[in-house]
């Protein structure tokens, strides 16, 4: 039997064909950072063939490590690779400017007339499937890493620490760190990537950016370029922080909130789970921006929006610049939508900061067992620790109140059939968010 033709490589792809399809993926990100990351491999890795898989791999575990959106600054890292400087750009601000927009109207909305019902039963059937597509990640990404039992048990040991042992996620990445770092030297064949016993995920064939690509000029580490770099952002941050100071005082709510995002910015180690605590006890408690009914409903507005879930700090901006009426009564909105612009600004700069200066470092590194052995391992614990989100979710979802209360019949239901949907007949993260969407709106609408 004869062995199928090679597949050949994909054409070269223009910077406007990328723009495109970074275009699309800012409307059509939902499910949170596993099922955006999960969204991306099936587009760029599988259909497109962008990008390999190891090459893919390699970019996720960087971002991982970082504080910040994971799957915005994988979009940035890919966009870079491909495309210098204004890739990264366009691919990490367009992953991010539709949901910021389309949280500006909602929130217009939210504090112009109150409630937004609809919402709540989108939410409603968005929050089983989220938890699916979640579960369906950890899937993809563990039948690809967990090749051997170490790998194995260091998800495992990542999901009781931080399930049962409430142990931070970044001493998690630390500790899985080390593991690999010291596993690849004496045991190097269990953490080489697809080491072990156990074959590798079957290539999707040549991809532009392979496996064997060459680094390309613009992403190799050079001294001259990092301090360029790292020179322009600092100009950006203090430029638009001084400029605030200068309008407002420092004291001011535009330039308070710049300041207090940006620390933030800085702290979102392991997700928006992670540092939703930090923002509630800074808006709310500190700042009074917001109050703590409204963050849960921004919160809630954050989960039916595409884009990343930390995008509610643009909900806590908008509700923070409206309350305070910043520039008089007669322009909420403006106030709202202008503190918004500014909170989303000071929280998403770090992250192409993060990806435009440490991508060349990691390039340089990408076949060096030495340094690919750790993010393997990361890579590992990082399966277990999605798993643990997928039960926080499902616990929230199915008993919202608690054990002792009632138990969401159709909650389960969307949830299963969602399940199913991905697992058994491979149906898109799209759909099966817009497919449920509706379904808890109909049930909704059936109970009132």
């Amino acid at each position: 039997m004869a062995l199928p033709e090679p597949v050949e490589r994909p054409a070269p792809v223009s910077f406007w064909q990328a723009f495109g399809y970074w275009l699309k993926l800012g409307f059509v990100s939902f499910g949170g950072p596993a099922g955006q990351i999960a969204l991306m491999h099936q587009e760029l890795v599988e259909r497109r063939r962008w990008i390999s898989e190891k090459r893919f791999l390699h970019a996720l575990n960087y971002c991982m490590l970082l504080p910040g959106p994971e799957a915005q600054q994988l979009a940035t890292y890919i966009g870079w690779l491909m495309h210098r400087t204004w890739g990264g750009i366009a691919a990490g601000v367009l992953f991010v400017l539709p949901s910021l927009f389309i949280l500006i109207a909602l929130s217009w909305a939210y504090m112009a007339y109150g409630n937004v019902p609809a919402v709540a039963g989108l939410l409603y059937g968005v929050k089983p499937a989220v938890t699916a597509i979640v579960l369906f990640a950890a899937w993809r990404i563990g039948s690809r890493v967990l090749k051997n039992a170490w790998l194995w048990a260091i998800a495992v040991a990542a999901f009781v620490a931080i399930f049962a042992l409430r142990v931070p996620f970044p001493l998690i990445v630390l500790a899985a760190g080390a593991i690999g770092y010291f596993g690849s030297r004496f045991a190097p064949a269990y953490f080489a990537p697809g080491g072990g016993h156990g074959a590798a995920a079957a290539s999707a064939g040549p991809a532009l950016i392979d496996d064997d690509t060459p680094t390309p000029p613009h992403a190799l580490f050079g001294w001259g370029r990092l301090v360029r770099v790292l020179t322009v952002f600092l100009l950006l941050w203090l430029g638009a922080l001084g400029a605030l100071t200068a309008l407002y005082g420092w004291h001011g709510a535009l330039t308070q909130m710049a300041w207090f995002f940006t620390k933030a910015a800085l702290l979102t180690f392991g997700g928006a789970y992670a540092v939703l605590p930090y923002v509630f006890q800074g808006a709310v408690d500190h700042y009074h921006w917001l109050s703590a009914t409204q963050m849960i409903d921004g919160l809630a507005l954050g989960e039916t929006t595409p884009g990343p879930l930390i995008m509610v700090v643009s909900f806590v901006g908008f509700v923070g610049g409206w309350g305070q009426a910043l520039f008089g009564p007669h322009a909420l909105f403006a106030a709202g939508a202008t503190a918004a612009a500014v909170v989303t600004f000071f929280t998403f700069l770090p992250s192409f900061l993060f990806i435009l200066l440490g991508g060349p470092f990691i390039e340089s590194t990408h076949g060096n067992l030495k340094f690919t052995a750790p993010l393997t391992a990361i890579t590992a614990a990082v399966v277990g620790v999605i798993v643990n989100l997928a039960v926080f979710f499902a616990y929230h979802v199915l008993w919202p109140t608690g054990l002792s209360g009632p138990f969401e019949i159709a909650s389960a239901v969307i949830g299963v059939v969602a399940a199913i949907a991905l697992f058994r007949f491979k149906a898109g993260v799209i759909p099966v968010v817009l497919a449920s969407a509706f379904a808890g709106m109909a049930w909704q609408l059936l109970l009132h």
